[in-house]
């Protein structure tokens, strides 16, 4: 393990510059931690497609130590790294694998990138296999993490775009409808959006009651993909 690790960061230093930090960090508010070596996203994939032949064949406990050694150190495309790898090993992904994303959500991501790919990909891919665990989401839209508040809505979206899970979908966006973080807003947003093409009838009508709370930014992502028609209806003043 502690050569694969040896290997991946020298690859990374070897890929990182100058400009490519400065490309990361253009698409993060400055209240995010990111620590970025300056690797494209298309190079991360590579490594993880070169490396996943290997892991494939360690048992999960070695698997999930070495994941979890990448998250450590706190660098942006290691934690992508994690994302890019792990959701290969979407199948396996149940309880257990769910408790460990959430570990890693409370000690390891710090932005909205790390969000997204922990929540879309691998929390989806639990949700996917067993679907009870979209009850420990409620407690998240409570959270005094930022992170953890946006993770509650954009692990839905795959169930979203599937037409699937409408009743938890809208109980976990209620209470998330009005935060005061741009962030868990734009998530909130993100996961109403991807619901209308399914149950557009439904996202109107919880919509519409919740226009007085639901911030602007909020209204705007969930009414992206709506008729011009519903649009009207749920950006109205």
């Amino acid at each position: 393990m502690n050569e694969l690790l040896e290997r991946v960061r020298a690859e990374f230093l070897r890929l990182g510059n100058a400009r490519g930090r400065v490309s990361t960090l253009r698409f993060h508010k400055p209240d995010e931690r990111v620590d970025p070596y300056g690797v494209a996203a298309p190079e991360i994939q590579r490594v993880a497609r070169e490396i996943y032949p290997r892991i494939k064949t360690w048992p999960a406990s070695e698997r999930d130590r070495f994941c979890t050694a990448l998250w450590k150190s706190g660098k942006n495309e290691e934690g992508g790294l994690v994302c890019y790898l792990y959701r290969r090993f979407a199948k396996q992904c149940g309880e257990r694998e769910f408790l460990l994303f959430t570990r890693w959500l409370d000690r390891y991501v710090h932005n909205w990138g790390h969000t997204d790919g922990l929540s879309l990909w691998l929390l989806g891919a639990s949700i996917a296999n067993d679907p009870g665990l979209i009850g420990e989401l409620d407690a998240w839209t409570k959270s005094k993490n930022r992170w953890k508040r946006r993770a509650a809505a954009v692990a839905l979206v795959p169930s979203a775009r599937r037409g699937l899970h409408m009743g938890e979908i809208f109980r976990i966006a209620d209470p998330l409808i009005a935060d005061s973080d741009e962030m868990v807003q734009k998530g909130v947003g993100w996961l109403l959006k991807e619901t209308y093409p399914k149950k557009p009838a439904e996202v109107v009508r919880f919509l519409l009651p919740r226009r007085g709370k639901a911030p602007r930014l909020v209204l705007r992502y969930a009414a992206e993909k709506m008729t011009p028609a519903d649009k009207a209806r749920v950006l109205e003043r």
